[in-house]
């Protein structure tokens, strides 16, 4: 058994009493000089944790427990939960969880009535006892028929009165408080010859010279990166350069796409790469970004290729559909996210990116709204790609858990499992992520004790503005890897190797049929089917491919 499985301590059920909301715990996207100092202290604990895990004297501590401290209340006598291995004790952390002064009700189809005219479903009992300031708005029905509706609490009402009196009216189906996601990466140099029957970019990236962009981009071109050149050669000769045409919905922070006002288009993306989006947060059609983040994710996909400045990008003729859905700070409520995923949806994207996660706690049952949006998206045929999460634990973040969404877990510049990257039963495979390698004895890939490898660059915000554009450097975690595989989803479409329509499920098990085994390939908890190999992916013939 993997030390990094003998890290996960059992847990008792959750008692029903409990309001899962005051123990959830959180983490931020921003990265400072003194976030990196708190980053290598955090490693060197997690490597001690696992140490003692692996000896048979794992000291574990639930989220309920550190989450309940962290908010000054007293924690119940039988904590709940997923258990959480040593190593997350060694982060300090704010509480986290919901948004203040809402809640997210679902009503079962059976009981709903009309309102005077809203078009909306109402509840008897939503009315009795609590008092609510207005519907913040409706979503499209479930497949079962319930109904979906925000709800703003009135001055005073607070979150947990509200979801008691919610749940015992006859009629709602559920009540959940509306949960925060965050970026699920950290914000903040080996040149190769072109393998043969690959395609090697004229982009300079920091070096200024033809082809620079592969001293920084190990993850693209590097021995244990995702094999480009070859797939771009691959799609090329299908007649679908870069994936020509393919639309990706990047649901994030909101992206550098257009100069108005204050924002900036990104210097290394075209005009022409996007279609039209929408701010979820701001709740207008302009959907800038103000981290950094998803400009980031954004030019992993699609960044302008072959145009002698910056970077590459994986899937460079995809599509860019920018949908804001997180905050400045990276942050977004389930509800926001889901509305993103249906105005994806019925956008006509084909691949859906998700470079977020939920806190650990965070059930499906916390946020049904959005678990939702994502069946619509699958029955809609179209892809969601998602991160599984930097906690380190042996469990995956949602909405990377949720049925039928490709999990995506990080990889390091040695081929190892990146030390942060959640793993699981529920992992798909692994994308590079850059930083240090896990403590994983046996895999000859890992060096825990050498110097972390290095991280992910793109062209994005640089000090913060959204009109100053660089290369940073600090950006690292499953944020990073996940967009790596959505592009190469992309790719995939627009090869026609699967023919044109591709279902989710088949291009899944394409991407995993052709992964390369890591870690002696007998361990799928720690890296899925392995690590992405955009190349094989994408080359005719193979697992799935149709008759030419």
């Amino acid at each position: 058994m993997s030390p990094r499985r003998l890290t996960q301590c059992a847990a008792g059920p959750e008692p029903a009493s409990a309001t899962r909301s005051q123990f959830i715990i959180t983490t931020h996207v921003l990265m400072s000089s003194a976030f990196r100092s708190r980053r290598r202290v955090r490693r060197a604990a997690a490597r001690a944790a696992r140490s003692r895990c692996a000896l048979g004297v794992c000291a574990c501590v639930p989220v309920a427990l550190v989450g309940a401290l962290a908010l000054g209340t007293a924690a119940p006598a039988a904590l709940g939960g997923p258990a959480t291995p040593a190593r997350a004790l060694a982060l300090s952390r704010p509480p986290a969880g919901f948004a203040p002064g809402e809640v997210v009700v679902g009503y079962a189809p059976a009981a709903r009535s009309r309102g005077a005219g809203d078009g909306m479903p109402r509840s008897r009992g939503a009315e009795d006892g609590v008092r609510f300031a207005r519907a913040a708005g409706t979503m499209r029905a479930a497949p079962a028929g319930v109904r979906t509706r925000l709800l703003r609490l009135a001055p005073g009402v607070s979150v947990t009165s509200a979801l008691r009196r919610l749940r015992a009216q006859r009629g709602v189906a559920w009540a959940v408080p509306d949960y925060v996601a965050h970026v699920a990466g950290a914000e903040g140099e080996a040149t190769a010859e072109a393998p043969h029957g690959a395609t090697i970019p004229n982009d300079e990236g920091a070096a200024h010279t033809v082809g620079g962009w592969q001293q920084l981009q190990w993850n693209f071109a590097g021995t244990w990166g995702i094999k480009a050149p070859e797939a771009w050669a691959n799609v090329a000769a299908a007649g679908a350069p870069g994936g020509k045409g393919v639309v990706v919905a990047v649901l994030d922070t909101g992206v550098a796409y257009a100069n108005r006002g204050r924002f900036r288009r990104s210097p290394d993306f075209s005009r022409y790469t996007f279609v039209k989006g929408y701010d979820f947060v701001a709740k207008d059609p302009y959907p800038y970004d103000r981290n950094g983040h998803g400009t980031f994710v954004a030019g992993t996909i699609a960044e302008a290729t072959n145009n002698r400045y910056g970077l590459t990008g994986l899937a460079f003729a995809a599509r860019i559909m920018p949908v804001r859905v997180l905050d400045t700070q990276g942050e977004g409520e389930a509800s926001t996210i889901a509305e993103g995923v249906y105005f994806a949806v019925r956008h006509h994207a084909r691949v859906i990116n998700l470079s977020l996660e939920f806190s650990p706690g965070v059930t499906a049952a916390d946020i049904p709204e959005l678990i939702q949006a994502l069946d619509y998206a699958h029955r809609h045929r179209v892809l969601v790609v998602a991160a599984a999460g930097n906690e380190g634990h042996a469990a995956i973040a949602y909405p990377a858990r949720a049925p039928n969404v490709v999990s995506v877990g990080a990889s390091t510049e040695d081929g190892c499992l990146a030390d942060y990257s959640n793993d699981g039963s529920h992992l798909t495979l692994v994308a590079p992520g850059g930083g240090a390698d896990a403590d994983l004895p046996g895999d000859p890939n890992c060096h825990p004790e050498a110097p972390p490898g290095r991280d992910i660059y793109q062209v994005t915000f640089r000090g913060g503005s959204p009109r100053r554009f660089g290369m940073p450097s600090g950006y690292e975690g499953t944020s990073m890897a996940t967009p790596h595989v959505a592009a190469t989803a992309a790719l995939i479409i627009a090869s026609g190797v699967l023919g044109r329509h591709p279902t989710p499920a088949q291009i899944t098990q394409r991407l995993r049929a052709t992964a390369r085994k890591l870690g002696g390939g007998d361990d799928e908890r720690l890296y899925g089917a392995g690590l992405l190999d955009a190349a094989a992916a994408t080359a005719p013939g193979g697992p799935g491919a149709v008759a030419e």
